[in-house]
Order: structure tokens, then C-alpha cells, then sequence
């Protein structure tokens, strides 16, 4: 038991040569999303400029209602509805080169390991599909079209219902390297910090579109990379979170 709560300390930094880091080796970074063929389907988003003032949400209220839901009503979410909880979740702020990104949550090291995968279920004008999120573009990608994912979800998810009724399913994965770049064996805790902080964006910029979530720590690692096609070593998943009206 000691040995895994070590994860939880910062005890690992001390044991660290950062002179011997990729970063300080002088060795490129990482690209700051996953890339993409150039002839990919992507589907345009709503722009941030045109969310602006759409979604208002007293902010005390945001935080004292914050609560997990569970049981979401048969509506669809708007494109526009989840353009804004992609932008508030790790939208892009500024870009200050090509190897960092200010973006609307916080990132140890500006390093944001997380990819944004979506399952989507119900939103208006979207087949039914895995569908990536490419902050830098604010554009959607298809990864799959699947006739079969309300079934393939509620399986990965070890059989919680919920995720099946949800109108959209938030995976997020990691790409460790990212963040080993700059940390190497320190990264790993921090990447788990982040994921924490891109859901809590997700609970309260849910309150905006009479919408609610439920985070998801309990998966099937195997069937959940498969189902968001990862090879589960150089990118995993990492949290989910169901999405829809309530």
C-alpha cells in the first residue's frame, strides 16, 4: 500500500537529474496536439468570438449547485452547446509559440498532455461517432462512425448505464511524453493534477447549458483505448466524463 501512495507525493522531484530531461538535452518538444492527415473529415466549431456572452452563469451559483448527474433527459445538445464546453475545457487562450499554449485551464509546465476524445450520442447535426477534439483548429475530428457505441460505451465503462443515456461522453487520454519532455518520472502525478482541473471546467461550464455530469474514474482500460483507438502505451485514457441535459 506505501509503495502506491508514493504516486501521491512529490518526493520523486528530489531523485531527479533535470539537466539530463529531454528538454534540458535540447531535444525538440513534443507537437502540442496529436497530428492529424491533412485529408482528415473535420467539422468546424462555433467560434470563440461567437460564444462570448451566449453562455452566462452566475458563478457562485455554478459552484454551490456543482453535483454529479446520472440520469440526463432524451434532448440533444447543441454544436454550439459543445463548442463552448470544449473551448472551457481546453480551449486555447494564446499561443505564445509552436510548443505552448495558455489555454483555459491550467497545466503543469504548459504542457498539456490530454487529448480530447469525444463519444457522441446525441448532438444535433453529429452522426454518431468517436470524434477527436483539435484545440489549435477548434475543429472536431472524426475517428470512427459506429452503429454499435451506445452498447460499446456502456461496456467500456464497466457497464454504468448512464454513459449509454448520455447525449456526449468526455474521454480524455494522455500522451506522457508530453509532459516526461519537461519532468521525465515527475510527470506522471502532474498529468493526473490536470485531468482534475479540465473536469472541473466540464462540471461548471455544464451549469451554463442546463446541463450536468458525472466524472468516470471506473473503466476498462483495454476496451476504452480500443474504442477511442489509442495503442494504450504512448497514449492512454486516463478519465472520462458523461455529459448531457437535466
Amino acid at each position: 500500500m506505501e509503495r502506491y501512495r508514493y504516486f501521491l507525493k512529490d518526493s520523486v522531484r528530489m531523485t531527479i537529474d533535470f539537466a539530463l530531461t529531454d528538454q534540458s538535452r535540447g531535444v525538440k518538444p513534443p507537437p502540442l496536439e496529436k497530428p492529424f492527415p491533412a485529408d482528415a473529415i473535420r467539422i468546424d466549431l462555433t467560434r470563440k468570438e461567437d460564444l462570448e456572452g451566449t453562455f452566462t452563469v452566475d458563478l457562485f451559483r455554478a459552484i454551490a449547485g456543482r453535483q454529479s448527474h446520472r440520469h440526463f433527459r432524451d434532448l440533444p445538445l447543441t454544436l454550439k452547446e459543445l463548442s463552448f464546453l470544449l473551448w472551457a475545457t481546453q480551449g486555447i487562450r494564446s499561443k505564445t509559440n509552436d510548443y505552448a499554449t495558455f489555454r483555459t485551464v491550467p497545466s503543469a509546465g504548459c504542457r498539456h498532455a490530454l487529448e480530447t476524445y469525444l463519444c457522441v450520442l446525441n448532438v444535433a447535426g453529429l452522426e454518431k461517432g468517436i470524434y477527436r477534439y483539435l484545440p489549435i483548429e477548434h475543429q472536431l475530428l472524426i475517428v470512427s462512425i459506429d452503429r454499435e457505441l451506445q452498447n460499446n460505451i456502456v461496456v467500456a465503462t464497466l457497464n454504468q448505464p448512464f454513459t449509454g443515456n448520455a447525449a456526449v461522453t468526455f474521454i480524455w487520454t494522455a500522451i506522457p511524453y508530453r509532459m516526461e519532455w519537461r519532468y521525465h518520472i515527475a510527470a506522471h502525478k502532474v498529468i493526473a493534477l490536470d485531468a482534475g482541473h479540465v473536469c472541473q471546467n466540464l462540471y461548471l461550464a455544464c451549469a451554463a447549458i442546463t446541463g450536468g455530469t458525472c466524472a468516470i474514474a471506473a473503466y476498462h482500460q483495454e476496451l476504452m483505448d480500443r474504442l477511442v483507438h489509442v495503442d494504450g502505451s504512448d497514449e492512454f485514457v486516463i478519465y472520462l466524463a458523461a455529459v448531457g441535459k437535466i
